[in-house]
């Protein structure tokens, strides 16, 4: 995996925003108040989903405060690559507050296990790594066929300003900028079928989406 520097500055920033928002938060007020998060946009799309207990689920790219908080019961495996950042640095994510949780500290595009997942939640993350089209395909091959692949994004609203943000990094966190079709065509090129788009917040800039695609 090539680490850009555009991407390199991000997951610099990334930490930092962890840091910062998290600073005055209480972790068990803040923990209950994700869980509720979780479980709320889970019910959204839950319909699609197909989630039986005991099946294996990749938490890809899970930052300090996952979907796997919110998932008793299933076989979990949640990497991300700022992992051993956030449980050095944050009360609010310790690696032992999850004994069931298989926690690997690496990059989507690098990421490896022998294990193909039921479902693979890539939350708030695919913005965020540093080879797009590799990331995709990782997600695409550690899913079982008829798996679910789950990802949440920011995509632009405006032609101009996904255009001018790729040319100047005014959008620090975010390496990629990309709308809505082309991130939808990332999944279905790959060979999945989209079951579902949601629209989770819609924004000047950005609206924010689940997207719900099936491994055929």
């Amino acid at each position: 995996m090539k680490k850009t520097l555009r991407w390199r500055v991000a997951q610099s920033f990334e930490a930092r925003w962890w840091k910062k928002y998290l600073h005055r938060k209480d972790v068990s007020t803040y923990l209950k108040w994700k869980r509720g998060y979780w479980d709320n946009t889970l019910n959204l799309i839950n319909k699609n989903l197909g989630m039986q207990a005991g099946q294996d689920v990749l938490d890809a790219g899970c930052g300090p405060a996952g979907v796997f908080i919110a998932l008793p019961g299933y076989k979990i495996t949640a990497f991300d690559p700022l992992l051993d950042t956030y449980h050095q640095t944050l009360p609010h994510f310790k690696k032992e507050m999850y004994p069931a949780v298989n926690f690997v500290t690496e990059t989507l595009e690098n990421f490896n296990s022998n294990t193909l997942f039921d479902m693979i939640f890539c939350m708030n993350a695919i913005n965020h790594v540093s080879q797009l089209e590799e990331a995709f395909l990782k997600l695409y091959n550690q899913a079982k066929p008829g798996g679910r692949i789950i990802v949440s994004i920011d995509a632009h609203n405006r032609q101009f300003f996904k255009y001018f943000f790729r040319m100047q990094p005014a959008d620090i966190l975010h390496p990629h900028q990309y709308d809505l079709p082309e991130y939808e065509a990332m999944l279905t090129t790959l060979g999945c079928t989209i079951l579902q788009k949601e629209l989770i917040k819609k924004e000047f800039f950005f609206n924010h989406y689940i997207l719900v695609a099936q491994k055929n």
